[in-house]
């Protein structure tokens, strides 16, 4: 399966430890949806989360970056088990600091996925730089590869599964589903 990407790739994604996430356009559609009463209703795919169980089984860290504080995605986060989640940072660059710091890795070992101008910084900086299809044309210029999939459609899933066959953990972390 990993030779739908170069090797250039492969070896980039040999090397992560740490994936970090941006929500709407990544682990959503990117569609903001308001209830009647103010709340927020977003939705997410549950084949990306099986990705990110799976990466967590593995040993990654998983972090989301978000530019909006959302409860939605605090209890998504919590559901999935997402090492921590950075509300609030319009300037992802300034969390991106803090969290090569809190979790003791370098610019190569994070994968970073995002999908719009807000991204950049952390996209220009990353070991491996992912966009789904559906991310802004400017961002897509500084990703290293485009999923397939798109945000909220299986994006993150695509670079779960990518990671963890690069890593070689993929037969040990799925072994169970083929008994």
């Amino acid at each position: 399966m990993l030779n739908k990407y170069s090797e250039e790739i492969i070896e980039k994604a040999k090397k992560i430890k740490l994936l970090i996430l941006d929500v709407d356009g990544v682990l959503t559609d990117g569609q903001m949806i308001y209830g009647s009463y103010g709340d927020e209703l977003k939705n997410f795919n549950v084949n990306d989360g099986l990705g990110l169980y799976m990466m967590r089984k593995a040993g990654f860290k998983n972090v989301i970056l978000t530019a909006k504080a959302s409860r939605v995605v605090t209890k998504r986060a919590k559901t999935l088990r997402v090492d921590k989640v950075y509300h609030n940072f319009h300037y992802k660059i300034k969390a991106y600091c803090d969290i090569k710091r809190r979790f003791k890795v370098d610019d190569d070992e994070i994968c970073f996925i995002g999908d719009d101008l807000i991204d950049i910084p952390v996209l220009k900086r990353v070991g491996l730089a992912a966009c789904p299809p559906n991310a802004v044309g400017e961002a897509k210029c500084f990703a290293h590869f485009i999923t397939e999939k798109s945000g909220g459609r299986g994006a993150v899933r695509e670079v779960c599964n990518l990671l963890l066959r690069a890593s070689g953990l993929w037969d040990e972390v799925t072994a169970g589903y083929f008994e």
